[in-house]
């Protein structure tokens, strides 16, 4: 029996958009999904002697105890910056973002151009950069000394000896400079969908800016903030540049165990298995933070 014109349509419309996703799905499984599966078996495997790359398969699930064992500590480190870096950036971007959005004005596509141009240079001359800026001799220390907070700062443990470079302080203010273009730009299109008059209503209320802000601009945001801090803690919690350049050999994070671990060690297996866990806890925290959200709580423009 011949379906029907409107019948034949519907079935058009149900695969239009699979047809729409098929390339980025193909390009997903293959180039990330198929690789990951890829180390599951080489995190059980065994490697065949200490000067080589070659493995062998042995079902070894003890590899998995002794990165845990052994690098636990680098993991806790790893989020805990990456926690800190992003909640200072927040305290820049939300601010940032409210100014963009309600008094932006005819400048706000160029505001928003120089958040992301940081982003056109590259991630590794933007954390040499920082040496220059952090450095003994640099501008931040410099306005530090002259400002008298060396030693203030140094007893809060901000500084170490006088120092700013090779210091946890560092490594958190270059993944705070790094993410911050991923903060404001999902919270500038969160706070596109608040109706300004909202704000006006909150003013004739006799609603102070900080009262305003915390009912009004901060509910109606949150979708831009859920997005902001999966954009940015994700990748700061596995970042490699900023802790070899800005930190000091005990500010290292996972991603330079890992690198270690397969470049150094050769222990490809062990690497696997680090990596593994690195994916599931962060798979971990992305579902914490989709949990009780549609498609409509995104911040879509």
């Amino acid at each position: 029996m011949p379906r029907s014109p409107r019948a034949e349509a519907d079935r058009r419309r149900r695969w239009w958009p699979w047809l729409l996703l098929a390339p980025g799905l193909i390009w997903l499984i293959g180039l990330y999904v198929l690789p990951l599966l890829g180390l599951v078996p080489l995190s059980l495997s065994e490697p065949v002697s200490r000067f080589g790359l070659e493995t062998v398969f042995r079902g070894r699930v003890g590899n998995y105890a002794e990165v845990l064992q052994a690098y636990g500590p680098i993991l806790v480190r790893s989020f805990g910056f990456a926690l800190i870096a992003t909640a200072l950036g927040l305290v820049l971007a939300y601010p940032l973002a409210f100014a963009i959005r309600f008094h932006g004005g005819r400048w706000k596509s160029l505001l928003v151009g120089l958040v992301v141009l940081p982003s056109l240079t590259s991630y590794l001359v933007r954390a040499i950069a920082f040496t220059s800026l952090l450095g003994d001799s640099g501008p931040v220390l410099n306005l530090v000394a002259s400002l008298g907070l060396t030693g203030w700062l140094d007893g809060l443990g901000v500084l170490r000896d006088g120092r700013l470079l090779n210091t946890p302080t560092a490594v958190i203010l270059g993944l705070t400079n790094n993410l911050l273009p991923f903060l404001v730009l999902p919270l500038v299109v969160a706070m596109e969908r608040i109706d300004p008059r909202l704000l006006e209503v909150a003013d004739d209320l006799h609603a102070g800016p900080l009262r305003s802000f915390t009912q009004v601009v901060w509910p109606l945001s949150l979708p831009g903030l859920g997005a902001g801090i999966l954009l940015s803690l994700i990748p700061a919690a596995g970042d490699v540049v900023n802790p070899k350049f800005l930190g000091g050999p005990n500010d290292r994070m996972i991603a330079n165990a890992i690198e270690t671990l397969l470049l150094v060690q050769l222990q490809a297996p062990r690497a696997a298995a680090l990596t593994l866990v690195l994916m599931a806890l962060i798979t971990l925290a992305v579902l914490l933070q989709l949990r009780g959200r549609g498609v409509d709580d995104l911040p879509l423009p």
